[in-house]
């Protein structure tokens, strides 16, 4: 990975405010890799659902920046209907025009048939669907052609496979797949490659040492997956060496076996 370099290329990753996550490790892979990275960050939603320290936005910027990179932060609510054209608006004015997008902020909570409500699924379309696909058309819109372009989103594996108890979630991550499949040939036109990776079951915290144990035995490999596997892929999906690449979703998930 060290022999892939995005010099010269600016880089907006959402959902970066948790250093123990995907976000906050695509963005550390990018800045060792001399892309300038700008990421946003939900603090209260993070700090809600994981218990997350407000602290760790401040440490993940001065870690980028200890990189040598040009590094920003945005606090940014995704799952406002004008969050593309608002988020677009700041950071081409404080950081630059971007080369790079990675869709990776999400909002998840588990519901079944049982507890589905309208709410619940307007909350998780509204960040997951929506918000990814209103930054990407926005992305799309102030680009310059005569330089290449980057999109990358998230899937969650449940085109593989059922997620039950996780009905809004499933629901709206497979409108990510449906949603960048459909655009990548438009956008591929202007120079921009749109791919989906989908990471499997990763440690980030969230799982629980039972959650650990029953899952370990579904990877060959002998090991869950960590948020710098998906970075690694995320450094060359970002890069020129993956110019010919549109339109795939990428299962990145060492192997996982599904029952």
């Amino acid at each position: 990975m060290s022999q892939i370099r995005l010099d010269g290329k600016r880089a907006l990753v959402t959902g970066a405010s948790r250093r123990i996550g995907i976000g906050a490790a695509i963005c550390r892979a990018f800045a060792k890799a001399g892309a300038d990275v700008a990421f946003t960050h939900w603090t209260s939603y993070d700090t809600a659902l994981y218990g997350s320290d407000p602290a760790d936005v401040r440490l993940v910027l001065a870690e980028l920046r200890a990189l040598g990179v040009q590094a920003s932060a945005f606090e940014q609510d995704l799952s406002l209907p004008d969050a593309g054209t608002a988020l677009f608006d700041r950071v081409n004015a404080e950081f630059g025009a971007v080369d790079i997008l990675v869709n990776n902020a999400a909002y998840s909570v588990n519901d079944s048939w049982e507890t589905l409500t309208a709410d619940s699924v307007d909350r998780h379309l509204h960040t997951n669907a929506r918000a990814t696909a209103l930054l990407t058309v926005e992305f799309a819109r102030r680009h310059e052609p005569t330089r290449s372009g980057r999109v990358l989103n998230f899937s969650s594996g449940q085109h593989l496979g059922p997620m039950p108890g996780e009905l809004s979630y499933a629901m709206s991550k497979g409108a990510i797949i449906a949603f960048s499949q459909s655009i990548a040939p438009d956008l591929a036109r202007r120079g921009i490659t749109v791919n989906v990776i989908n990471p499997g079951p990763t440690d980030t915290g969230w799982m629980t040492p039972d959650l650990e144990t029953a899952l370990l035995p579904k990877f060959p490999f002998g090991r869950i997956g960590t948020p710098e596997d998906v970075a690694k892929l995320a450094v060359f999906l970002a890069s020129d060496e993956a110019a010919w690449i549109t339109g795939q979703v990428i299962n990145s998930e060492g192997g996982f076996v599904r029952d």
